[in-house]
């Protein structure tokens, strides 16, 4: 498969059989992910992976939707900001670029795997800030649930055409 195929594969799954993923999936994703790129190679990253019942609620207690709570497990990727490279010109820290290059790493190596995934931003980050233990300059950027597909979409969601989003000066 080549990456448009793989990208046009990629889709915001949410209907997941109760299947746990294999740990050899899982290690793969997660190998994706460490070796994604991030500022001046800093890593700011740690991925929380999300499989015991005790911790899934209070995953889904962050974010209480219904289709998020059948997912048979999540990643949710964090990051230290003290860690992260901040340009000097205008002081930006891109300790949130760095996760989400990693998180669509791990969304892209699950629809390779034949997983599907959910990128979701929607969450009470003080909930998880409070369960994971993170520090000051610690904070969750993304949830990724994760987990096989029941049923595929009957269509995929549009885009927009190159001629929109494309200048070419």
């Amino acid at each position: 498969m080549n990456f448009l195929e793989l990208t046009k594969r990629r889709y915001s799954a949410r209907n997941y059989s109760s299947d746990m993923v294999e740990q050899e999936k899982l290690d793969y994703i997660l190998e994706c992910a460490r070796l994604a790129p991030s500022a001046v190679n800093y890593q700011p990253w740690h991925f929380f992976v999300i499989k015991s019942d005790k911790q899934k609620q209070l995953v889904q207690h962050s974010y209480p939707r219904d289709w998020f709570a059948g997912a048979p497990l999540y990643i949710i990727v964090c990051v230290d900001s003290a860690v992260a490279w901040v340009r000097k010109s205008d002081n930006k820290n891109h300790s949130d670029v760095d996760a989400a290059i990693a998180t669509e790493h791990i969304c892209l190596a699950a629809a390779e795997q034949g997983i599907g995934s959910c990128w979701v931003c929607n969450f009470d980050a003080d909930i998880l800030k409070q369960n994971l233990h993170l520090s000051p300059t610690q904070y969750p950027v993304a949830i990724v649930s994760l987990g096989y597909v029941k049923q595929l979409p009957e269509k995929s969601s549009p885009r927009k055409d190159l001629t929109e989003i494309v200048s070419i000066l």
